[in-house]
């Protein structure tokens, strides 16, 4: 088995709470007084463009909801939008400290995410620290499951794939990611992901 030397990181649904997912939109826009139905085509619309960063927090926002005069604000939608973003493993952070200490692994991000979003969440939960470096789909204009976002990964870490893990909630990113011959942990819990770095013979 080939020793692991580097770790990408999911961070939505992983480490945080998802950035802006359905039942988020649902929670934030239904206090509002927004038409959900009316809402959620042209947020799939926007969200292909906003979260590749092809389009601005500005300009999603007139797209999907300030095409019209709203009884709110663009400040207080986008506070009520930041403040859905919760802690959801704390764990990690000692985790990771764990692993960064031996020396021995390159710890990244790898995610998707508008950069609004993304540079928010990177700086209130002190993830940069945590991080070497970081790929957001809005920086480089691709998403997973999307081939070319793990190439450019494994090109900016300079690492080979048998010696990558990707750590995902979700299959189909992890599917993708293996298709290049990138390990992959679905996570589902602290305690599951532990044994499963055991297994790799990962040890913080």
């Amino acid at each position: 088995m080939a020793e692991i030397t580097t770790f990408f990181w999911d961070i939505g649904g992983v480490i945080l709470s998802n950035g802006w997912d359905e039942q988020q939109r649902a929670d934030v826009l239904t206090r509002f007084g927004v038409d959900l139905n009316v809402y959620e085509p042209l947020h799939h619309k926007a969200n292909t463009l906003w979260e590749r960063g092809k389009m601005t927090l500005d300009a999603y926002l007139n797209e999907t909801l300030f095409y019209a005069p709203q009884k709110f604000t663009r400040e207080e939608i986008w506070a009520a939008m930041e403040a859905e973003s919760k802690l959801i493993t704390p764990e990690w952070y000692g985790l990771v400290a764990g692993l960064r200490a031996t020396g021995k692994y390159k710890i990244a991000s790898l995610n998707n995410e508008s950069r609004e979003l993304n540079e928010y969440r990177l700086t209130k939960f002190n993830l940069r620290e945590n991080f070497g470096f970081v790929i957001c789909s809005a920086h480089v204009g691709m998403m997973k499951p999307e081939p070319g976002i793990y190439r450019l990964a494994l090109d900016v870490a300079q690492s080979v794939p048998e010696q990558t893990l990707f750590i995902d909630d979700k299959q189909q990113n992890i599917d993708a990611a293996a298709a290049f011959g990138i390990k992959g942990i679905r996570f589902t819990s602290v305690n599951a992901l532990m044994d499963d770095l055991a297994r790799l013979g990962v040890h913080g």
